[in-house]
């Protein structure tokens, strides 16, 4: 299994503002010792210049993002059914998205589903598109396998509700479309031997493993983050300077991703097909 000395999770947002608050970035070194917050005012260009840097100097890091880096594909046939420019895999729709995206500022995503086409597939405040289907929209197969662990997996088509993960993912998108060939991202791309890797996380099923109670949802206080840690064989962390989800999660995600990185199966889990590594991709932890 790959050997990595740093694991690093990023709490995501899809806001469209420079600086999103929900943005939260944290990092744990190999051993036992506490995740630390990376504290920064983090925009989304300052995340993917980091990380281009973080693969320039050759760091061995595990990076996880919490968001879903591909739509659908296998339910439909396609990302896009009826849309000719549909792309054919994961790293033609994150160009589709930045080429159609390429005016809307701090790498938001608003023009794309704003297109006279890609917003028929969306549910949007105020504007459900007429492709988006009846009840909770489309899942990629790794969501499936997410609901089957009791988890509550969101429609990257939905862009409506607090917990929706459709924006975050589209953004998201618009960042691995800057990092192609400079930072992998499993499974859209083989493990490699040096250096950064990206993988898909989602900071619920870490939290699970840290025996966190369905139905509780969040950490917002130091004794039941150190608790979950040493669930995962962490030390107790610094008092940070604020304790809200997006924090927590970030720090509980770089630990959960040290505490599992070494577990082959969760390199080779048994739904993970060649289509899916190249088209909807896989959430790291779902067997």
């Amino acid at each position: 299994m790959p050997a990595f000395t740093d694991f690093i999770a990023i709490d995501w947002s899809g806001q469209a503002v420079e600086r999103p608050r929900g943005l939260a970035v944290a990092r744990a070194g190999a051993g036992a010792g506490p995740p630390e917050l990376v504290e920064r005012a983090w925009s989304r260009q300052d995340t993917a210049d980091w990380l281009a840097e973080l693969a320039d100097g050759g760091t061995r890091a595990l990076i996880g993002l919490d968001l879903s880096p591909a739509f659908p594909l296998v339910d439909e046939g396609a990302y896009f059914p009826g849309w000719e420019r549909s792309p054919p895999d994961g790293p033609a729709l994150w160009k589709l998205v930045d080429q159609l995206s390429a005016e809307d500022p701090h790498l938001a995503a608003s023009s794309f589903v704003s297109h006279p086409e890609a917003r028929r597939h969306f549910r949007r405040k105020g504007d459900c598109g007429d492709l988006f289907p009846p009840g909770r929209g489309r899942f990629r197969v790794c969501e499936h396998g997410q609901a089957a662990m009791r988890l509550s997996p969101y429609s990257c088509f939905n862009l409506v509700g607090a917990s929706q993960v459709g924006k975050s993912s589209l953004t998201g998108m618009r960042v691995l479309h800057r990092l192609r060939g400079q930072v992998p991202i499993w499974p859209f791309d083989p493990l490699p031997e040096t250096g950064p890797v990206l993988v898909e996380i989602y900071t619920a099923l870490a939290a699970r493993a840290a025996g966190m109670r369905k139905g509780i949802s969040k950490i917002r206080d130091a004794a039941t983050l150190d608790g979950m840690l040493a669930a995962l064989g962490s030390r107790a962390h610094a008092p940070l300077t604020r304790y809200d989800d997006h924090a927590t999660d970030a720090m509980l995600g770089a630990a959960w991703l040290r505490h599992v990185a070494g577990r082959p199966e969760l390199w080779t889990p048994a739904g993970l097909t060649p289509e899916l590594a190249r088209t909807e991709g896989w959430t790291f932890g779902v067997p």
